[in-house]
């Protein structure tokens, strides 16, 4: 059976974080079970129940979850930045989500989450690292092309997307995730730790997932990381 393509959007996993970090803040979104039936996907609820559970694997972390029909447009809204308000200076925060992107945005299970309100999920966070990951169709039409990064008044957020901005994101019934979401995990585990250091830098974590995204789509699928941060900024600290 081909691989079925779709406009997933994972917005995000995201993982800003320093070695020094002391708390992870982590939100995750998946919607397949859209109203009706024809907007339907098949993965995005596994993608984020997936991404939680590894992240709660990690002994230092905070975090909500929300799928198909509980996640609605204000709940995902609301307590997402009350989430993210609690992060000191040194914590990470972390935003997921999966499920159907737009360019413009995210499509949340009763509305469109765009842009502008994802940057204000972040507006009162204190965090010095914060990072989107994003599986969805078009994901990467969320750069400020301006400024190489998606802006937020304090900081720059690190954003590691799934598709380039005319590309769709894919899901085969082969697999339990998303192609991004798939080869995320698997690098997130340690796959993208070549030096067993038990930590994952943003360098290791890009080469991993492009080539293993690049390999399952055969060619077809290409995440890209943009924002101000170091190479060597850790995106995962085992304890």
């Amino acid at each position: 059976m081909k691989p079925i393509r779709i406009c997933i959007l994972l917005m995000a996993l995201f993982l800003p974080g320093r070695i020094d970090a002391q708390h992870i803040y982590f939100s995750a979104v998946g919607i397949a079970d859209y109203p009706g039936w024809k907007n339907d996907l098949i993965l995005p609820a596994h993608d984020a129940e997936d991404m939680y559970d590894l992240y709660n694997t990690n002994t230092n972390v905070s975090s909500v979850l929300f799928t198909d029909s509980s996640a609605k447009k204000k709940r995902i809204l609301s307590e997402t930045k009350k989430l993210f308000s609690k992060a000191g200076k040194n914590d990470i925060v972390i935003l997921f989500f999966s499920g159907h992107g737009y360019p413009g945005g995210f499509v949340a299970y009763d509305g469109f989450l765009t842009y502008d309100e994802i940057r204000q999920l972040f507006s009162g966070c204190k965090a010095k690292n914060k990072m989107i990951f994003a599986d969805a169709c078009f994901s990467g039409d969320i750069r400020d092309k301006s400024g190489g990064g998606f802006k937020d008044p304090k900081n720059d957020i690190m954003l590691f997307l799934s598709s380039r901005d005319n590309e769709f994101s894919i899901e085969s019934p082969k697999l339990r995730n998303g192609f991004f979401t798939t080869c995320l995990l698997r690098s997130l585990k340690g796959g993208a730790d070549l030096n067993l250091d038990r930590t994952i830098t943003a360098k290791e974590l890009f080469q991993a997932v492009s080539s293993g995204v690049a390999k399952l789509s055969q060619n077809k699928q290409h995440p890209v990381m943009w924002g101000n941060f170091d190479n060597d900024m850790p995106v995962m600290i085992w304890k």
